[in-house]
């Protein structure tokens, strides 16, 4: 009798979990583990890459300086066919104002080494002066591939080492449909494959350093992680947006450990050892090392280019900095602004680091360097948007709401590559994928039950909720879809040429400034969150 009960009992079990699995479409693709999942997901992000890179670059066709692409593809000429001491001199071979070098040097080692891949299958497309504006279509192939290449060797394996990692500290992964659908997150993103894959750039390497660095440090290994965001930094300067974040946070957990200078002193000596690696050609003398540093801080180009949805462009409609202020006055007012918005959430890492709270100062430092910093592009809201996409799960909701305005908000540049379709097709994906039945997007929108995780959130919910009324959300939702429309069939009044770009950027704006403001609130909220065994916990 003891036995048929017992058989009973594993019977209802298992026809609990066929139950979940018939509930779940995601089930068949986790049913193995995170890899495997991992895996096929991979598979469709990388051909989504390739669709996405059949279509038009940034500049095709444009004489006389094309875009980015012909300056991608002019540091791998330089590079390959001069000697390091030269990379970032004008001379007569380095025509420093046709697409001079302006990133660190781990930029220019990576162009040198695809510089040589395209050396071995097209000489021609490298080959020193002749090749300005060299767009054959087996050129433009092995430059399509060496981003593909990039993502496979660099971004993806950081994403999964990311997840593992997050999974393992079960920040909320109840189900396996959630792992799935945070791995699409981050991999399918659409402002990152239609600016790398699309309009032509290397972010993927950059953001890939970074997502292991974050990785790293979660996993408690500080001192890989500061090696890791170093070579972040020095593959682009743009990556110190997540500086505050990782000092703080770094800093925090040195100092609650036994010896607090040794720990301090090690993170330091490996930052300067990392930095004296990748600079090594450029510290011999002076002169080379400031010829970089002054292609890195390109202060003369103004304190905004275009119309990026941050403070100085947007409050320009009214006050006219350019006009009013020196280069000089400018760069000490965006100097102080960046400090003072990003120091709040950088000192609560420093009183109390926490794994959650160290995503959270990710973006919010990344948003207070997009909004006050100087010479923002509209790009560099890839940023901010990266932390969040690692914390989707957390910000189910509003991940989807970022992502919409960060697109938006790069129209206007989209579109002048010839990238509408493109841009279309990715938005479609990405609500598809965010709404998926049994995936947080489509859970949070639903009209199911609330799950444990859900019910202890409902606080944070109601503050979501203030802050992101629905119907404000429908109601700008409806007017960045009219301006879409409009943008694109009709034309501003001549006295006004850039009257929708401006309107683009004021709505966009508006909501970045609503992020920054709920994004700090709730990283100072988790501080209150946090157990007396957490608060009194010393790191060995």
């Amino acid at each position: 009798m003891k036995k048929k009960g017992e058989m009973k009992k594993v019977i209802k079990v298992k026809d609990k979990v066929n139950d979940g699995q018939d509930d779940d479409p995601w089930w068949w693709l986790v049913q193995e583990g995170i890899r495997p999942s991992f895996l096929c997901i991979s598979l469709f992000a990388l051909l989504v890459r390739v669709a996405v890179g059949l279509h038009p670059y940034s500049g095709a066709g444009t004489l006389p300086k094309f875009g980015d692409y012909e300056a991608q593809r002019h540091w791998m000429e330089i590079t390959l066919n001069l000697p390091p001491k030269d990379w970032y001199r004008n001379s007569s071979v380095n025509d420093l104002s046709y697409w001079g070098l302006d990133y660190p040097p781990l930029t220019a080692y990576q162009s040198y080494v695809h510089g040589v891949f395209l050396k071995t299958f097209d000489p021609d497309s490298v080959a020193l002066f002749t090749s300005r504006g060299y767009e054959s279509y087996l050129g433009k192939l092995l430059m399509r591939w060496t981003v593909l290449s990039s993502d496979v060797l660099i971004f993806f394996p950081a994403v999964l080492y990311f997840v593992l990692v997050y999974r393992s500290m079960r920040f909320g992964m109840g189900q396996n449909s959630d792992v799935a659908w945070h791995i699409a997150m981050i991999l399918l993103n659409p402002c990152l494959i239609l600016i790398d894959h699309g309009h032509f750039q290397y972010n993927c390497i950059s953001l890939g350093l970074t997502i292991a660095a974050i990785a790293t440090a979660l996993s408690q290994k500080d001192i890989v992680a500061s090696v890791l965001y170093c070579l972040a930094l020095n593959h682009k300067q743009m990556s110190a947006y997540f500086a505050p974040a990782f000092s703080g946070y770094l800093l925090g957990k040195c100092l609650r450990k036994k010896n607090p200078l040794l720990e301090v002193t090690k993170l330091g000596l490996m930052v300067i050892g990392t930095f004296a690696v990748v600079w090594w050609p450029y510290l011999q003398s002076k002169d080379a090392a400031l010829a970089v540093l002054s292609r890195l801080a390109p202060f003369e180009r103004g304190i905004y280019e275009d119309y990026v949805a941050n403070f100085w462009c947007t409050s320009s409609v009214l006050v006219k900095w350019k006009k009013l202020y020196s280069t000089q006055s400018l760069r000490i007012f965006s100097l102080a602004a960046t400090l003072i918005t990003c120091l709040p959430s950088m000192v609560q890492q420093i009183l109390a680091p926490s794994s959650k709270g160290f995503l959270y100062a990710l973006l919010n430092s990344s948003f207070s360097f997009y909004l006050f910093s100087f010479q923002v592009h509209e790009k560099s809201i890839l940023l901010p948007l990266l932390p969040l996409t690692l914390l989707a799960l957390e910000e189910s909701r509003l991940i989807l709401w970022l992502t919409h305005f960060a697109m938006f908000s790069m129209f206007p540049l989209l579109h002048r590559d010839k990238l509408v379709l493109a841009y279309m097709a990715l938005y479609a994906l990405f609500i598809l994928v965010y709404f998926a039945p049994c995936g947080p997007g489509g859970r949070c929108h639903g009209t199911k039950t609330l799950n444990n995780t859900q019910k202890t959130k409902r606080s944070e919910d109601f503050i979501t909720s203030i802050t992101f009324h629905p119907l404000v959300m429908g109601f700008l939702g409806l007017c960045s879809l009219i301006l879409h429309v409009i943008y694109l069939t009709m034309h501003p009044p001549n006295k006004y040429p850039f009257l929708f770009e401006a309107v683009i950027m004021l709505i966009c704006f508006s909501q970045f400034v609503l992020f920054t403001f709920y994004f700090n609130s709730k990283q100072w909220m988790l501080s209150k969150h946090l157990t007396s065994k957490d608060q009194q916990k010393k790191l060995i």
